[in-house]
């Protein structure tokens, strides 16, 4: 088990589609690369720079996207406040050009063709998702730097031994469910009130408070833009989008002025056990929509997995009261909590673990998250979280063509609606009971990811990825 100490923030990012591991973590780690030829003093000696994908990044990178992360990485531009619009005409740029603007301020030479290496055949060790950087200098020199994007858009420095810079001391050491709920017993806090506390060793309560009120605004945008954008999704599989399509039936066809309006107007659609169902569905459908067109979303707790959290909150804060602001909040901090206990236990990456490691971590975050904020006790909120991910036992990751679309799109409508039936579960059993806790089915999970076939873990190598072909762009 790793011991860190992770804030809500750490699980919870704001970003650009579609893979947290294959996106967002190459993004950073190209930033990162940046960076150190700043603090270096060797930028302006740069003449060349070339880039290695190995092992899942380099078989699915293309469908990903690493190699147009890795660019705007380079180009020091920031995922989180970059205009998307302005993506797929910078990479144009690029490739027409031949030329990089590295770190924002040194033209290079650069031919994404050539400069970006997808080494399908070659593997680093440490983890399936590994890049190399390296630059060449004015006097000949180079400087080369390989790191990990080891899921949720965390990336590991391959040489780096320094301690985790998020280390800090916490109120409350949790390192696994059963200490978690020990210490819940102990203060007679719940989960949410428990990281609250935590999470002031890192900063004030109220920017906790407005970070995370940030968080649920992205994710109510990205539903939003999901639920009006039409059209087919990029990538070269040609998948039609259907959110816009379920939510103007589900709407009959009544217009909106705004996502507040947008909103009243769902929540006054019908409350039958099909309609919220379907909404449920849109919901999840609409942010990984956004998510494969290159979108801005939030790993929750990866990218892939994006829309389960944001569909359950949703229908929470629409369909089960959870209007205020304090609702939002407690959700989201229980979320994350339980999330950590798998990055900690054992991944989040499903180049490590398959989609279990994906789905099935977000549906557990939601169904614990649900749990709570229903009047659950700490103990069902574990429950929930176990019954959740006990159901995504073995998920394998297969995506067709590389891309995040099939299966993954759907995928989350399902995580989506097994954390709410998990979380039903929970609310009407006596954990005192249950046979499985958190902490067998975390353990279980990591046991599967060991024995899973690499060809299930993001290679395309195998299941449905192999039953579709289709010819990816070059770009």
């Amino acid at each position: 088990m790793t011991r860190e100490s992770l804030s809500v923030f750490d699980i919870f990012k704001i970003g650009v589609g579609p893979s947290s591991s294959h996106t967002l973590g190459p993004w950073r780690a190209a930033e990162r690369f940046v960076n150190h030829l700043l603090n270096s003093g060797v930028l302006d000696s740069v003449q060349q720079v070339k880039v290695n994908l190995y092992g899942s990044l380099a078989k699915t990178g293309k469908g990903h996207g690493t190699d147009i992360a890795v660019q705007m990485g380079l180009c020091k531009e920031d995922p989180v406040t970059f205009n998307t619009q302005e993506l797929q005409p910078k990479i144009e740029q690029i490739r027409n050009s031949r030329k990089l603007n590295l770190g924002g301020v040194r033209i290079v030479e650069f031919d994404p063709a050539i400069d970006i290496a997808f080494l399908k055949k070659e593997s680093l060790p440490a983890h399936p998702n590994a890049l190399s950087i390296s630059a060449t200098l004015k006097d000949g020199s180079h400087i080369t730097q390989v790191y990990y994007s080891v899921g949720g858009g965390f990336v590991v420095q391959e040489g780096d031994d320094s301690k985790n810079e998020k280390q800090v001391s916490l109120r409350y050491d949790v390192h696994d469910a059963d200490e978690l709920l020990q210490n819940c017993m102990r203060a007679g806090l719940s989960i949410s009130k428990l990281v609250a506390e935590n999470e002031k060793a890192w900063r004030p309560e109220q920017e906790t408070e407005a970070g995370l009120l940030k968080i649920w605004a992205i994710m109510r945008e990205c539903i939003y833009q999901g639920c009006y954008t039409e059209g087919t999704l990029p990538g070269g599989l040609n998948v039609t989008r259907r959110a816009a399509k379920m939510n103007r039936m589900l709407l009959k066809n009544k217009s909106v002025s705004s996502i507040e309006d947008w909103m009243k107007n769902v929540e006054d659609s019908g409350s039958s056990f099909t309609e919220i169902m379907n909404w449920i569905s849109c919901f999840a459908l609409a942010v990984n929509e956004e998510n494969a067109s290159f979108g801005r979303v939030v790993t929750a707790p990866t990218n892939g997995a994006a829309g389960v959290i944001p569909a359950v909150l949703l229908y929470y804060h629409l369909f089960c009261g959870g209007k205020e602001d304090a609702k939002i909040i407690q959700f989201l901090l229980t979320a994350s909590e339980i999330g950590s206990l798998f990055k900690k236990g054992s991944t989040i990456s499903a180049a490590m673990g398959g989609c279990q490691a994906e789905i099935g971590v977000s549906s557990a975050m939601a169904a614990g998250a649900l749990t709570e904020c229903l009047g659950g006790t700490p103990a069902q909120v574990m429950q929930a979280a176990e019954i959740a991910m006990e159901h995504h036992l073995g998920m394998t990751c297969d995506p067709i063509g590389g891309l995040v679309q099939i299966p993954c799109i759907e995928r989350n409508t399902m995580g989506a609606i097994k954390a709410i039936t998990a979380s039903q579960l929970a609310l009407q059993s006596d954990a005192d009971l249950m046979k499985v806790s958190l902490d067998h089915v975390i353990k279980t999970m990591w046991e599967t990811a060991l024995d899973m076939n690499s060809k299930y873990k993001e290679t395309a190598d195998g299941g449905l990825a192999t039953k579709i072909s289709i010819n990816l762009p070059e770009c």
